[in-house]
């Protein structure tokens, strides 16, 4: 699929309610795609019930989708098939993948699957990948900058990061976002700034990341 030519000075960030806005992601000039979906009851329940186990969980599969493009996952947070909602769970991680692998038309996919209690990435920065797709099924969501918000290099620096609530913006549990990193073609230099938000005592986030591997 080719990417769009706009005559965008900036990045640009895009937002809608369908699955169908993650292909602007190719679009030049867009660094962040957002697909703003409420999840499922059952699936919201399963991820719910997960935290409140207030077990470890961090599980990585690379996975080939078939010729079809169809995904397998029977190994996924197998622990908790007796979990109401699991295989529903499974089946939008599969999903997920399969819509990651068709939009970039990728022969191999890196799922990363992580119950969290304190913010890998605390510092705003840019990822050094083409371009990755973040959900948090329960917790707190992603932070993300606009342009302006800081300068690019100062990335890293306490002292340089904004304070104001009013210029961070943060991804909602269950929406599916779709980062485009500084290995992007034609991204360099303009990679979303983001970082993990900061996790209160006691709270904790069930988050999902795929990477383009091949």
């Amino acid at each position: 699929m080719l990417a769009s030519q706009l005559p965008w000075t900036s990045p640009q960030q895009v937002f809608g309610d369908s699955s169908a806005v993650l292909a602007d992601a190719l679009i030049d000039g867009v660094n962040l795609a957002a697909w703003q979906r409420q999840l499922p009851s059952q699936i919201a329940h399963f991820a719910g019930v997960l935290l409140a186990l207030d077990e470890p969980l961090s599980e990585s599969l690379t996975v080939e989708p078939d010729a079809s493009g169809t995904v397998s996952m029977p190994s996924l947070a197998a622990a908790y098939r007796g979990v109401t909602g699991h295989s529903e769970f499974v089946a939008d991680v599969a999903w997920l993948v399969s819509a990651f692998t068709c939009l970039l038309e990728a022969r191999r996919i890196g799922v990363r699957l992580r119950v969290l209690d304190k913010p890998m990435c605390p510092r705003f920065h840019v990822d050094h990948v083409p371009l990755r797709l973040i959900t948090t099924y329960a917790g707190a969501g992603s932070e993300w900058l606009h342009e302006d918000a800081m300068p690019r290099d100062r990335l890293g620096e306490l002292a340089a990061e904004p304070h104001d609530s009013r210029d961070i913006q943060q991804l909602l549990a269950g929406e599916v976002a779709l980062f485009k990193g500084e290995k992007w073609a034609g991204n360099e230099g303009a990679g979303i700034i983001h970082r993990s938000p900061a996790v209160a005592a006691g709270a904790r986030r069930l988050i999902l990341t795929l990477d383009w591997l091949a």
